[in-house]
């Protein structure tokens, strides 16, 4: 009867539906490359006779990929047509800075770097190498470089354009090369031709970070670092070289607010595709990891509340402030729901039933993220993502 009751009713989405569904993707839909059983299950359950979806759904991973390819794995995985604006990876709320998308900027990361920086809006690119190759005689930690310098085997370029931002999408292969090098372009203002008369002085050029991830796991059986590592040791170089703290302009990814901010712009801007004309009051959000995914739902779901009562002023560290300049959908929702999942990083103790025990004595978050562990408890623990489809969907057709 149940069964019946919920085709029936998300039959007339545009008339019925007011929430969206977000979901991580590595732990609760898949596992590296293969999708997870009981997300197959839990997709279907959200798909009509048609085979599409039959409430708003994205995807937000603190990864950094293409967009295109994400969907198209996530279509692959569940027969389901998904749009590229559907994922969110970390830095794709960085489309939202767009005063800073035509400054001369440089971009950190591995593949497809320069490609991903493009399609966020940033015009105007250069890269690690690029500095690099106009300025040799900044990368020492290099021995082959040392020696072509010794012998006299290079060019410099003094008419190398200033650095105006720094974009930090993901961690860099040679670390080493490229934490000297940004901490060359920081102490001179985006400009390494002179040493700084005092580094504790000079101005700080906007950096842009994206994913705040202190370790991940893979196939290894330990967690590996990410790139909140590499930003861990530009912090502290930073610190050590100008006895500041290094100031970020903005941070994007998981847990910050900003992420599910345009998290919710992109739910309502697929409600309107799909013919829902109600606005999104809710949110699920489905994770695997309390630090991270719990964390940022409850981070925003805070953020939800504090704005209605404070009449839009919330108060969070300047790195975390959406600019009032982003262009946005009304923000409508009114709770964000933190569903946790069994099948990734969480491992849950069934001796302690359905409360979870997220509490630990070392904080693995960024600085300007205060450890709060209360904000690590989900709304709901559930097994799976299935289990979890099944409670909104219960839930949603009694209210």
């Amino acid at each position: 009867y149940i069964t019946m009751l919920l085709d029936i009713v998300f039959s007339h989405a545009p008339r019925y539906v007011n929430f969206g569904i977000l979901f991580d993707v590595d732990g609760v839909l898949a596992r590296g490359s293969t999708p997870l059983e009981p997300a197959k299950k839990a997709v279907d359950k959200l798909k009509d006779s048609d085979g599409k979806l039959k409430v708003p759904v994205a995807f937000v991973t603190n990864a950094c990929n293409r967009s295109a390819d994400k969907a198209q794995q996530i279509s692959n995985w569940f027969n389901l047509e998904v749009s590229p604006d559907q994922v969110i990876h970390a830095p794709t709320p960085a489309k939202l800075l767009r005063e800073f998308h035509n400054k001369y900027t440089l971009v950190i990361g591995q593949e497809h770097r320069l490609e991903i920086a493009k399609d966020l809006g940033f015009t105007d690119l250069c890269t690690i190498e690029d500095v690099k190759t106009a300025y040799p005689l900044l990368d020492m930690v290099d021995h082959t470089n040392r020696v072509q310098v010794a012998n006299n085997d290079y060019t410099e370029n003094p008419n190398f354009r200033k650095v105006e931002v720094i974009l930090l999408i993901g961690e860099p292969c040679r670390w080493e090369t490229n934490l000297q090098l940004l901490m060359d372009l920081l102490l001179t203002e985006g400009k390494p031709t002179h040493a700084p008369v005092s580094p504790h002085n000079v101005p700080q050029i906007p950096v842009i970070a994206c994913n705040m991830d202190l370790v991940f796991m893979a196939e290894a059986c330990m967690p590996r670092y990410g790139h909140g590592a590499f930003l861990l040791c530009l912090e502290a170089l930073y610190k050590k070289l100008t006895g500041k703290d290094l100031a970020y302009q903005s941070l994007v990814g998981k847990p910050c607010e900003i992420t599910y901010r345009f998290a919710e712009h992109t739910i309502s801007k697929i409600a309107r595709q799909m013919g829902i004309t109600r606005p999104i009051k809710r949110l699920y959000f489905f994770g695997d990891n309390p630090h991270v995914d719990i964390v940022g739902a409850n981070l925003y779901n805070r953020y939800i509340k504090q704005k209605d009562a404070n009449a839009n002023a919330v108060d969070v560290p300047g790195s975390r402030i959406i600019p009032d300049s982003a262009e946005l959908s009304e923000q409508t929702v009114e709770n964000c729901h933190s569903m946790l999942v069994g099948t990734g990083v969480y491992k849950h103790n069934p001796s302690d039933g359905m409360v979870v025990n997220c509490n630990t004595d070392v904080y693995h978050g960024h600085r300007d993220i205060a450890h709060e562990p209360e904000l690590s408890r989900p709304h709901r623990y559930v097994h799976d993502v299935y289990d979890g489809i099944e409670y909104i969907l219960r839930k949603e057709a009694i209210l």
